[in-house]
Parts: C-alpha cells; sequence; structure tokens
C-alpha cells in the first residue's frame, strides 16, 4: 500500500508539471473538477480505509464509523474524534478537538458562499463537499469555481465514504494503519496542489508566511492551532508588487468568487 501512496503523489507531481506549463486556462466544469483531483483519489481511498481501520480497534460501531463518515466527511476531524475516544476522553474533549481542526472552514465557506445557488437544502448539501483539496483545485484564475469544486469534491466524498466501508470491513487484516506512509503523503500532496497556485510574489509571500507560521507553532500548539493561525499568511497577499500603487493593487486583484454557478 506504501507503493500506491507514493505512486499517487507522483501522479500529482506529473499534473501539477504539465499544470504549470500549460498556458491556457484551466477548464471549467464538473469533469474538469473530477479529472483533477482524480490522482489524489487512492490516497484519499487508503486515508479512509485506515480511519476505518483505526474507529474498529477504537471500539467503535461499525455502521457508525461509515456514518460518520458520510455526514462529517472530515478527515482530521474524525481521527481527532476517535483519538480521544480511544485515549478514555470525554465527549467535550472530542466535539472541541474535532471543532478546533474544522474551523479553517469558517473562512472558506464565507469566501465562497456567493456561489452557491438554489434553496437551503441545495446549498448545505453541496456545502458537504468543500474540503480542502476540492477547494484547491476549484481555484481557476483567481476565482472560485463551484461546478470544479462539486467534481472533484464527489470524488473525493466516494474514495473517503468507500475507503471507510472497506476499512471497517477489512478490520485488522490491513495491518497498522502508521505503516501506509500517508503522514508524510499528505502533506506532499497538499504542496502539490499548492505549487499551481503560485502565480506571483504575492501568493508566494503568502504560501511561505503561511507554511513558516504552521511549521512554527505545530510543537508549541494544540493540533488544529497552526492551521488557523497559518491563515494569516494571506495578509501577504494584499502587499503590493515592488513599484506598483496599492490603489492599482487593488483594482487589479481578481475576484474571489466566480460570477458562474450552477443554476
Amino acid at each position: 500500500m506504501r507503493h500506491l501512496v507514493l505512486h499517487t503523489a507522483a501522479n500529482v507531481l506529473r499534473l501539477v508539471e504539465s499544470t504549470r506549463t500549460d498556458t491556457k486556462q484551466p477548464s471549467s466544469g464538473y469533469a474538469a473538477g473530477a479529472r483533477a483531483i482524480l490522482p489524489l483519489s487512492p490516497a484519499v481511498f487508503l486515508f479512509g480505509a485506515s480511519f476505518g481501520v483505526l474507529a474498529r480497534s477504537a471500539g467503535f460501531d461499525p455502521v457508525a464509523s461509515i456514518v460518520m463518515s458520510a455526514t462529517t466527511f472530515a478527515g482530521s476531524a474524525q481521527f481527532a474524534v476517535v483519538s480521544v475516544f480511544a485515549a478514555g476522553g470525554t465527549v467535550v474533549a472530542a466535539i472541541a478537538a474535532a471543532v478546533l481542526l474544522n474551523a479553517r472552514y469558517g473562512p472558506m465557506g464565507l469566501a465562497a458562499a456567493r456561489a452557491f445557488r438554489g434553496g437551503a437544502a441545495r446549498r448545505v448539501a453541496e456545502s458537504q463537499l468543500l474540503v480542502d483539496e476540492s477547494w484547491a483545485v476549484s481555484q481557476e484564475g483567481g476565482r472560485f469555481d463551484i461546478r470544479r469544486m462539486l467534481g472533484a469534491g464527489l470524488v473525493l466524498y466516494a474514495g473517503w465514504v468507500g475507503g471507510t466501508v472497506i476499512g471497517v470491513l477489512a478490520g485488522g487484516t490491513l495491518g497498522d494503519p502508521a505503516t501506509l506512509g500517508l503522514d508524510a503523503a499528505f502533506p506532499a500532496l497538499f504542496l502539490a496542489l499548492l505549487v499551481p497556485l503560485i502565480r506571483d510574489r504575492r501568493a508566494f509571500a503568502a504560501a511561505l508566511a503561511g507554511g513558516g507560521i504552521a511549521l512554527l507553532l505545530t510543537p508549541l500548539t494544540p493540533a488544529g492551532v497552526p492551521v488557523i493561525a497559518a491563515t494569516c499568511g494571506v495578509l501577504f497577499g494584499l502587499l503590493p508588487e515592488r513599484g506598483e500603487r496599492p490603489e492599482r493593487a487593488r483594482a487589479e486583484r481578481p475576484r474571489a468568487i466566480s460570477s458562474e454557478a450552477p443554476s
């Protein structure tokens, strides 16, 4: 399985390279989002399987583990909840850990809110697919493409829930989840998603600042805090380029949300 994870990372790196060398505008639509996220799907499937194994080993009911993945769809938060309960923690501690880890979705949801259409039920259902990976591939020319996000999110959702089912059913036959190498593979995959988004000095400064903040706080703060604090790095993206007037920088900065949304 480790070889499969490494193979997935290699596919993503090749996809990044082809994206950087392609001068055409990224394609839009549901299928484009699904294709963009496809190289990540084997790793997401394995991640889901490792959660299923961990949940069973922690004493979670098989059905409850699958329902949790289907309704929560938040890998780091789900691992945190299972880990807290496995260590004898309380419900309050488990919820607090999950909320802290998922707090980063607050700003992401606010930024994407205008792209969602339809009634409350539709918006809630579609927003369930807004996760780190689908958010990353939905950035198109500085705009948020909700169709790409939904296409990518559906692939990720199927892989995550399907992996959980396999992990729950297979149990201990998959071995120790730590041996899959996902602890190293996923940071590499997120880095690969970040590279195509760095198109100017402001983006590079924001990415460097965010990474530095997270790296500094990781050994000093509880899980989840470094991710939230790293979002402060986006402030560097507001700085004007050298020799550029602030008014012009604000005028030329692309909108965060695409005006196109599914009807």
